[in-house]
């Protein structure tokens, strides 16, 4: 087995989440806590976690929150960077640019942005890893639920202000209907913001990318 395939574990799924420093970063954090939150009370094998390597958080430097979901025990637990993502968020549309967004992603995977903007317009700014993608999910969360900022939760601390009461709550309900990650009503059971997850998953809009090659 060579280097590159020392990790592959069929049936692991694998999110990131990019935001902005501290104003973003707890929403980034509460999308793959309660999306693992959820695949676990389904009896998945699961993990979630900050981008060692972004932190100290800043402000509007772009950092990461990792996820990990699986049906069988996850073999790569202490591989600390999620290389081949399945699902790729952002907190925020300007990501889109000058951000190696999609590095790595696997053939199908699928990109979810809060933003009012279409995904005809985002797509125009992303440069690399297109060929892999399978769609563009996007989601007005702002619309829906203020972002909390909190250094409450970093550095692998208890999150005190509790998981999904902002817009991660709706970016991760907009995920959860593009992927069927996990089921809709078992992310409700852990977000606390349920509103704005349940007009998200309503809302959401997911187009595929081979239509908006076809429209450039």
């Amino acid at each position: 087995m060579t280097s590159e395939k020392l990790f592959e574990e069929s049936g692991l799924k694998q999110v990131t989440v990019w935001a902005r420093g501290v104003y973003e970063n707890k929403e980034a954090r509460d999308v793959v806590v309660a999306l693992t939150e959820a695949a676990a009370k389904e009896g998945k094998y699961v993990q979630a976690w900050e981008n060692y390597v972004d932190l100290p958080d800043r402000i509007y430097v772009p950092v990461r929150a990792y996820g990990k979901i699986s049906e069988q025990e996850i073999e790569s637990r202490y591989v600390y960077e999620n290389e081949n993502p399945d699902i790729v968020a952002l907190t925020e549309e300007t990501l889109v640019k000058g951000v190696d967004i999609l590095n790595g992603i696997k053939p199908g995977a699928v990109l979810v942005v809060n933003t009012k903007r279409p995904a005809e317009y985002l797509f125009k700014f992303i440069k690399n890893g297109t060929e892999n993608l399978s769609s563009i999910v996007t989601v007005d969360a702002n619309s829906l639920a203020k972002s909390i900022i909190t250094l409450s939760g970093a550095e692998g601390a208890t999150d005190a202000s509790g998981i999904g009461k902002g817009m991660g709550a709706a970016l991760a309900a907009a995920i959860v209907k593009a992927t069927g990650i996990v089921q809709f009503e078992t992310l409700l059971q852990i977000v606390g913001n349920k509103n704005a997850a349940k007009k998200a998953f309503e809302t959401a809009k997911v187009v595929e990318v081979k239509t908006l090659i076809k429209a450039v």
